[in-house]
């Protein structure tokens, strides 16, 4: 796999972009204190903003990593701060990674998740290289399923008792897409890129 970090990348309605510390208050308030979006992910919602300032402290001092991926998800028309889509495990020998997502409950059912999810399988299968993709959601969050497959990501198992999130022990179900199947899906001869 080749790496060039949290490049900034856009689509039609996103930018997608590293965060900055100055990104505290809108996360704090969009997202990462709610309760209601953090009720399946592997990390509670945040108590107080030193918490968020404390994180993308951490972000931030990370991002000179070209391996390291956490983008903000931002709305081009007004810019507004959607949510976050990263890498959230990644595998040099087998050229895989899981890409994680969560975006602020006022922006659900809008496509935007299954926008910024379909331009990062595009980054990382033609440009960072990567040979597999998956992904993986709390049994129980059937919806963030629905957008992995919408992104071309295929079902292929459920872990009982795979992680622990905000709601104690989870089933897991795992979605995943090789390189072969993306480039199968949108017409490109494999290794031709």
């Amino acid at each position: 796999m080749r790496h060039s970090g949290t490049a900034v990348i856009e689509t039609e309605r996103l930018l997608l972009r590293p965060f900055c510390l100055e990104d505290a208050e809108e996360m704090f308030a969009g997202w990462a204190s709610s309760k209601k979006v953090t009720e399946f992910l592997t990390w509670p919602a945040h108590a107080d903003i030193s918490v968020t300032r404390n994180i993308l402290a951490g972000w931030c001092s990370r991002y000179q990593d070209p391996s390291f991926y956490q983008w903000c998800i931002v709305r081009k028309k007004d810019n507004a701060q959607l949510g976050t889509v990263s890498v959230v495990s990644l595998d040099e020998d087998s050229g895989s990674l899981e890409i994680g997502y969560c975006i602020g409950e006022a922006h659900w059912h809008q496509g935007y998740v299954s926008e910024a999810l379909n331009r990062l399988l595009q980054f990382f299968f033609e440009q960072e290289r990567a040979d597999r993709i998956e992904a993986r959601h709390d049994v129980r969050n059937p919806r963030s399923g629905m957008v992995m497959k919408r992104c071309g990501m295929r079902y292929v198992r459920t872990d009982l008792q795979a992680a622990r999130n905000s709601q104690g022990m989870a089933d897991c179900a795992y979605y995943e897409i090789s390189r072969q199947e993306y480039e199968e899906a949108h017409g490109k001869l494999q290794g031709s890129l």
